[in-house]
């Protein structure tokens, strides 16, 4: 791959300067002749250029040297000498300091810099997508509630998550589907066809009393209880209990799936799949059929008994011969059952259909998000991905913690609608979807959150999505000033790109060098699956440009009406810094303001 490369890459081909030095070193290294004691060539797969830590160590930091010492048999420290040597003559670097056992540190040129600058304002909207997906198929799953009820506040941060996390690996390059599974099946369904039917008797006049124990209380059923006697009339009540039944269960399901649909839409949530887990059990249950067939054949399937678990005992335990999966053959813990022994289905086999299903579709990722209570699923699903595909398919689950409610520090109290919890329309309704899906992100998702009303709607820097949305509203403030002193419309990307040259503060090379980070972070953020790290940096983006906002009053200023060629070299970083966020939110799925109030 390396000799692909004869000399350094150009700025408008590769945007991501790290990968770019990355291939630059490795040139480097390939031409020292370096002898491995094996006699086969270097590895240089460990090598590794990033951001140092320490920002007065300069621009970019690699391990080369230290990685690659032994197995040339070479001490690490004079090998990087030997590195940075050479790599002092590549015109974009301005300076190469050897640090600590082995670590090899440039300073890039400010020519280097201001190219890239150039680079970001040609490629506008574009800045920072990716190819390194390489159109992976991939099937991110998320939210999948039971469709029982108006979504709730603990779907909110695995709905954000996972929305997030698949509009970052598209922009990477991956070729990605958004799925979300309707627990349509199953005894919660029965509850909610009984609930209904209640309220149903009750529209129809009936004094039902105090809702029983074990079924949902919600006031959100009534609407539906309602529109069923507006086109049965009271003519369910006349029919046999299991017909009247199922019709109920059909008209509920479609409900309370638009009910949830429109919830998520309200957080700018917008799945293209919908799977049914009743389609899994029709035709006689064949999609399940099918697939315990394949894994029997496979040899993953066998007859027989399960010891006891330790503690409570799971619903689909029994003490006789059953129809297991080996799943501690492929990385599970137990065995796990599949066919009970009165011939029904257990919870389990469904899933061996789903997954299946998945992989007859053709993902080659399989990306699972659930709540943490959902943490025994891991190895289950882990192991059923090893026996159904081998190594064809690689499935990660990405657990979210609790989201924790308060206002002004103080807990937030149930939703009466809902009549258990606080639903995701409450909180939107209360807060707007950017500052939920902003916050939601900035936590780790295995880390618990709190989220405090108050506090994600105040306008501080202490807020991080007001940060960076009044970061955006500059950005337009500064371009609206400038047309309207310089009496003219502002040129067009590509021609303030041309006086980009004309920067020369250090302020201004720090602005650039950071969003010059973008298109790495895009790239790691999806490699590792996590899309914290996209407000992380938002929010830093924001500070930088924030800080150089305030240096206006140091001859800083954007808009000199005597100086219209620096002038427009200025409003050429503002429109990479609004690109760069608006991009940013874009993804996260929040806007980017023109102006806040």
């Amino acid at each position: 791959m390396l000799s692909n490369h004869a000399g350094p890459r150009r700025m408008d081909v590769f945007m991501n300067i790290f990968a770019d030095f990355n291939a630059r070193i490795a040139r480097v290294v390939e031409g020292l002749s370096l002898a491995p004691a094996d006699g086969g060539p270097l590895d240089l797969s460990r090598l590794t250029v990033s951001p140092p830590r320490d920002e007065a160590h300069g621009d970019i930091a690699s391990n080369a040297a230290m990685v690659l010492a032994k197995a040339a048999g070479v001490n690490p420290r004079a090998l990087a000498e030997r590195i940075a040597e050479a790599l002092r003559q590549d015109p974009d670097v301005a300076a190469v300091e050897v640090a600590g056992p082995g670590f090899v540190n440039l300073k890039l040129a400010d020519r280097f810099w201001l190219n890239a600058l150039k680079t970001m304002l040609a490629q506008g909207a574009s800045y920072g997508r990716s190819t390194v997906g390489g159109g992976r198929k991939t099937n991110v799953e998320y939210v999948s509630a039971n469709p029982t009820g108006p979504m709730h506040v603990g779907h909110c941060r695995g709905a954000v998550v996972g929305d997030v996390l698949a509009n970052l690996m598209a922009f990477a390059g991956y070729d990605v589907t958004k799925e979300y599974y309707v627990n349509d099946a199953g005894v919660q369904i029965d509850v909610l066809g009984r609930s209904v039917m209640l309220r149903y008797r009750e529209a129809l006049g009936e004094d039902i009393g105090e809702i029983p124990a074990g079924l949902y209380p919600g006031d959100y059923l009534v609407p539906v209880a309602q529109s069923l006697v507006a086109e049965f009339g009271g003519k369910l009540g006349e029919m046999p209990e299991d017909e009247a039944l199922a019709i109920v269960k059909e008209r509920t399901i479609e409900a309370m799936m638009l009910l949830i649909r429109e919830d998520l839409a309200a957080l700018n949530v917008r799945h293209e799949v919908f799977f049914s887990e009743r389609s899994l059990h029709a035709d006689n249950a064949r999609k399940i059929r099918t697939a315990i067939n394949e894994l029997t054949l496979r040899g993953h399937v066998y007859k027989g008994k399960l010891p006891p678990p330790k503690g409570q005992l799971p619903e689909d335990w029994e003490d006789r011969e059953q129809t297991l999966f080996r799943s501690t053959e492929v990385g599970d813990d137990v065995d796990r059952p599949l066919v009970k022994s009165d011939g029904s289905y257990t919870y389990f086999a469904a899933d061996v259909a789903y997954l299946y299903d998945k992989y007859e579709r053709g993902f080659e990722e399989m990306i699972f998000v659930l709540g943490a209570d959902h943490g025994g699923y891991v190895k289950r699903l882990e192991a059923l991905a090893r026996a159904v595909a081998g190594d064809k398919v690689t499935l990660t689950v990405l657990l979210c913690q609790l989201v924790k409610l308060y206002r002004d520090g103080e807990p937030v109290r149930m939703s009466k609608r809902a009549g258990e919890f606080i639903t995701l329309r409450d909180v939107v309704d209360e807060v707007g979807r950017d500052p939920i899906r902003f916050m939601m992100l900035y936590r780790k998702n295995d880390a618990p959150l709190d989220f405090d009303f108050a506090k994600v709607t105040e306008q501080s820097k202490d807020n991080p999505v007001f940060y960076v949305q009044y970061a955006s509203a500059r950005c337009h403030s500064v371009l609206r000033q400038a047309k309207e002193q310089l009496g003219t419309e502002i040129p067009a990307a590509a021609e303030l790109a041309k006086r980009a040259d004309l920067l020369v503060d250090p302020s201004e090379i720090a602005l650039i060098r950071k969003l010059a980070e973008y298109p790495r972070l895009i790239e790691s953020a999806a490699l590792a699956q996590e899309p914290h790290r996209l407000a992380f940096y938002l929010y830093d983006v924001a500070n930088a440009f924030h800080s150089h906002w305030n240096k206006g009053d140091i001859g800083l200023r954007f808009v000199n009406v005597n100086n219209p060629e620096l002038t427009y070299a200025r409003l050429g970083l503002v429109q990479a810094v609004l690109g760069v966020i608006a991009s940013g939110l874009a993804l996260i799925g929040a806007d980017a303001p023109a102006e806040m109030r």
